[in-house]
């Protein structure tokens, strides 16, 4: 195995994907806009500093060169990127360390290993009475600071923060050696010589240097570590935030009066107030402020991203753009539209923007963008559309091209937008929620394609979102949309049958360990149950909470075609449609 060493070559090559029948696929493009590693991969990364980048094939990872050559083969879970000349994988055993030579550093694999910083990355190991201990590894992958802690931060300055029992934490060199102890009940965000503590769980924050002196004395609901010199705090107890910044000696350099703080790097923060006063979890509206708390700016900025050589991106509506230090726009580079982030490499601009990656030059001319429309074969295809019509309400959905029957066809794409929730959503409007939604190809053989439709609906200060499904079965040939119903002989009894068969999946996986079933509420399947079909099986599945914990998601059991051919109506209309 070997590397490339090859300058700035990297920046040459830029991941990008076409849309395709199988989902995305992955390759790299020219400055220029053209592929010159032909998409074929399951996923693909921004090739790093020594000229690798993380792809997926066949949903494994590995490492590839600038020549598309697979220095480390796709055999891993996962990836994470370089840090300090190390990569943390993953496969079916756990953790472990690669070297740039694609070479496993550490002799087993662990629970969890953290990327590394200051030549160490922290580790997990199991004792023999199932609790989690911390420890250190370093660059060779050895263990040079054993599983001890009972939590563990990344080196700073060589030092680490560590827990070492109930109320008593220490601050340890790079072999582990114990530099001073604290008698705290937390303690987090050692940086600049400085570490947020809360003497019991009911105490509010404080600051204590490394000598275990108090600094800072706690008044504080909100901590945040230092960095250059400041920290962000929030002195609310209540609903309301107050948040402001604080020097090294707790001195206010911008008050607790704000609904947010952001420290954004290169002397920069950004300070939020409310954009709803009567709906304070919508979110903020930013204005720029230097260290000293002068404001550089107005509050108009609906996301600001940090500073990285003299730019940040911000988003104002439905526009991204470049600010400078001055926290004006860049006026050498152009407004992108859409809500996301924003890349400047080299003359090109790599902008993620509406859950799309594309590529603009520095006019503002695009370079390269994603196709909308795809084929499923010669005669049919799928247009990608978008519904926006408000910056908190984004669905990409599908629309089918091809069908004989102009009036199926379009009664099947009206069909599909209801499904995909792409209508009757006010426009121009803030909401009190954020709704994204997308599609995919579930299944397609001869005249049956399966779409699954998707989508996430996110209330506003809300601990979580909640997931949407469904899958929409399409006859091209007749425009025809099946139910579960429609697979099976009307006089049959498939929804017994197959309401036993998901019970006893159920029972089976409850018998292996851990489940997430609440078997005592499962009443069995509806006869319009959601589901989907595959080549040989049929898959019947439950909305979150149904019949399991919001964890589980979408509940699946899978059934071969074997053990419901007697109930299946094999001369129907559904089962012809993609069965000889």
């Amino acid at each position: 195995m070997g590397m490339v060493n090859s300058g700035t070559l990297h920046k040459q090559l830029l991941p990008a994907y076409v849309n395709t029948k199988n989902g995305k696929r992955w390759g790299y493009i020219n400055e220029g806009g053209r592929f010159i590693l032909k998409p074929r991969f399951d996923e693909a990364n921004d090739f790093q500093d020594n000229g690798l980048a993380i792809v997926t094939e066949k949903r494994k990872t590995g490492l590839i060169d600038q020549t598309g050559r697979f220095v480390l083969p796709p055999t891993y879970l996962s990836m994470l990127p370089f840090t300090e000349g190390r990569a943390i994988v993953m496969d079916e055993a756990g953790f472990k360390i690669i070297d740039e030579l694609g070479r496993e550093l550490t002799q087993k694999a662990y629970p969890l290993i953290k990327p590394f910083k200051g030549q160490r990355a922290i580790f997990t190991a199991r004792t023999s009475s199932g609790s989690v201990q911390y420890g250190y590894l370093d660059v060779d992958g050895n263990e040079v600071i054993p599983a001890q802690f009972e939590n563990a931060y990344d080196f700073t300055d060589d030092k680490a923060l560590v827990q070492i029992g109930e109320s008593k934490f220490a601050i340890i060199n790079k072999l582990g050696e114990v530099i001073q102890t604290f008698p705290y009940a937390l303690m987090m965000g050692y940086q600049e010589g400085l570490i947020a503590y809360k003497k019991t769980f009911n105490d509010p924050w404080g600051y204590v240097d490394e000598q275990g002196r108090i600094v800072i004395s706690p008044q504080f609901s909100t901590a945040l570590p230092f960095q250059e010199g400041r920290a962000v705090v929030n002195t609310s107890d209540g609903m309301k935030n107050e948040y402001g910044v604080i020097d090294k000696a707790g001195r206010f350099i911008i008050p607790p009066k704000y609904h947010d703080c952001k420290p954004l790097g290169e002397q920069r923060i950004a300070v939020g107030i409310a954009s709803d006063s009567q709906q304070p979890f919508v979110g903020s509206i930013y204005a720029i402020a230097d260290l000293n708390g002068y404001l550089l700016t107005d509050f108009i900025y609906d996301h600001v991203g940090e500073y990285k050589e003299g730019l940040s991106t911000v988003t104002v509506d439905r526009s991204s753009f470049f600010i400078d230090r001055s926290g004006d726009a860049a006026t050498s580079l152009p407004v992108i539209p859409g809500i996301g982030s924003l890349d400047l490499e080299g003359n090109i601009i790599q902008a993620h923007v509406d859950h799309r990656l594309l590529y603009y030059n520095r006019q503002g001319e695009v370079v390269y963008k994603p196709n909308s429309l795809f084929p499923l074969n010669d005669q049919y295809r799928i247009r990608m559309k978008k519904y926006n019509p408000n910056k908190d309400y984004l669905v990409y959905y599908p629309h089918v091209e091809g069908l004989h029957n102009e009036n199926a066809q379009e009664q099947v794409n009206a069909y599909l937008k209801q499904k995909a929730k792409a209508m009757n959503v006010p426009e121009n409007e803030p909401l009190d929620y954020n709704y994204f939604g997308t599609f995919a190809v579930e299944f397609f053989k001869k005249d049956l394609l399966v779409i699954k439709i998707e989508g996430y609906h996110y209330p506003f200060g809300a601990a979580h979102g909640m997931p949407y499904q469904v899958h929409v079965h399409i006859d091209l040939m007749t425009g025809a949309i099946y139910e579960l119903s429609d697979l099976f002989k009307p006089d049959s009894d498939y929804v017994k049958v197959i309401s036993d068969l998901v019970e006893k999946q159920m029972q089976e996986e409850a018998t292996q360990g851990d489940t997430y079933y609440f078997l005592d509420q499962y009443e069995g399947i509806q006869p319009n149950q959601p589901f989907y079909i595959t080549e040989d099986r049929l898959a019947i599945y439950f909305q979150p909470y149904e019949i399991a914990a919001y964890a589980a998601g979408f509940p699946t059991f899978f059934i071969r075609y074997e053990e419901l051919i007697g109930l299946i109506d094999v001369e129907g209309a559904f089962w012809k449609s993609f069965k000889n």
